[in-house]
Parts: C-alpha cells; structure tokens; sequence
C-alpha cells in the first residue's frame, strides 16, 4: 500500500476524493482552486502544489478532470504526473474521455513505467459522497488490483471489465441510455404537456415506478444483443414485453399526431422494438 493522489476536487472528484481522506498511507491532492484543496485539506489530506508533485508521494494517482485536454494536460509536462510518478505507478483517469484518448494515455505513460487505469464513474455526486459509485475498470490485472482498495473505498461497485478502455467504453454504453433515456423523457413530457398532463407529477410517477421496476435497466440481463434462440427462456418474457410495448407504443404515438406533438423516438421504438429485445433479425 502507498500514499493515493487526486488531481480534481469539482462537483464529483471532491466527494470521491473525501472518501479516501482517511487512507493510512496519506491523501495528496490538488486543484487549480484553493478553496477545493483547502477542504480536503480541513478533511485531512495534504495539498500538492502541482501534478508533479501529488505523483512524487503518492503510487496511485486518481485524476478526475473535465475533459481529453485536460486529463493529457495533467499527466504531460515538467509539472505533470509522469515528471514526478516513479516506476510502478497507476494513474487512474476517472474522467469520461475518448476511447482513443484511453489508449494515447497508455503509450505516453509506458515509457515513465506508469500504467494508465481507465475508471469512470456513474452516481452523481451523490452516489461520490456517499461512497455508492459504480466505477467501471479497464486496465490490465495488476495495475487494476493495486488501485482497486481505492477505488472500492469510493464506490460499491467496482468491476474490472477488460484490457485498458473497456471502461470508458463501457460508461460510454451505459451513457447512451441515460441521455437517450432524457431525450426520450422530453418528448413524453411534451406529449403529456399537449394532453393537458401536470408535468411534475408525471415525473413523480415516472420516479416512483422506475424505483420499483429498475426502469430500462430491468431487461438487461441476457448475455447478447443479437437474436434469441427460439428455445431461449427470455422469449415468452420479451413476446409479452412486445405485445405490452408495441400497444402503449401505437396509442401514444396516434395520440401524439392527434395532439400535434412530433414524436420521433417514439416512432422508432415501435419500429425497433422487436429487433432490439432479440425477436427479429435487424432488417
């Protein structure tokens, strides 16, 4: 075990990182705002005064920045990470980049003997403070199973998914859902809007039955996105989610061109329905 780095104490990183406040081996941090640092540093940790320096004292080294540049822009240049990490060191990027970038990652940091973790994070801020993040992993087993005592220190679900990569690809799946998923909820909110519906209520029910069923997430359990075998168990249950689906579809987008409202993913979720729960080849 050895001292853990977090570079990016914003809305996120800084729970995260409060998370590891107590770490036996010593917490360094830094952000480009004082007042970030200066309360992980009432919370017990000690402020470095550069990447370079939080790389000096610590062997893992979270960062939790904002985007592609920024990530490169920490790791690179005499006061960067890889100018101060000693060989062995794990840099964990918790930030949601490019595929591509993960792997430019990699190869700048090979030469310095640092390995690059790719761990983005789904939870908010509130599933950061609470220590309820699910952190998707990708890196190979070693480096992996050195941060991962941080890394479960900041979330309960932590799942190493492959080779460096596969955890950003799979934030980037999971993250499709949940902005299609928003684009989805404007369009019922303008349906329900048009109908005359109380939107804050709609949003309560929506709430309260996606708490019970798990919402989208409920039929995500079969191990391919192809077509089911016709003897496979999950096709009685799909045939039923279809008949309930391709229905409540159809009347709402009937009522949707009663009412004037356009509704486009609607209309392709009727169309692609079937294919998607595996009941039909994609045309």
């Amino acid at each position: 075990m050895s001292a853990v780095g977090f570079i990016g104490l914003g809305n996120i990183g800084r729970p995260m990182a409060k998370r590891l406040a107590g770490w036996p081996e010593g917490l360094w941090v830094y952000d480009l705002d004082p007042a970030a640092a200066a309360a992980l540093e009432a919370a017990g940790a000690k402020v470095a005064a550069s990447p370079r320096e939080v790389a000096e004292q610590a062997g893992v080294v979270c960062v939790m920045v904002r985007d592609d540049d920024q990530v490169r822009a920490v790791l690179s240049g005499e006061d960067g990470v890889l100018a101060g990490a000693a060989d062995g060191c794990v840099v964990v990027v918790h930030s949601t980049i490019r595929p591509d970038t993960v792997q430019e990652l990699v190869e700048l940091a090979a030469p310095h003997g640092v390995r690059v973790v790719d761990a983005p994070v789904s939870g908010g801020a509130g599933g950061a403070d609470h220590g309820r993040l699910a952190i998707m992993v990708g890196g190979d087993d070693d480096a992996v199973e050195r941060c991962r005592p941080a890394l479960e220190a900041m979330g309960d679900l932590v799942v190493h998914l492959g080779p460096a990569g596969a955890g950003t690809a799979t934030k980037l799946a999971r993250n499709l859902m949940h902005f299609v998923a928003f684009t989805a909820a404007m369009e019922a909110s303008a349906l329900a809007q048009a109908a005359g519906i109380d939107l804050p209520t709609l949003g309560k029910i929506v709430r309260h039955t996606d708490a019970i069923t798990g919402g989208p997430g409920a039929i995500m359990y079969r191990d391919t996105a192809g077509r089911l075998a016709p003897d496979d168990p999950w096709v009685p249950i799909f045939e039923h989610v279809r008949a309930l689906g391709e229905k409540d579809l159809t009347f709402a987008t009937e009522l949707a061109a009663q009412l004037q409202v356009d509704t486009p993913l609607a209309r392709l979720a009727l169309e692609r329905l079937a294919m998607g729960l595996g009941l039909e080849d994609e045309a």
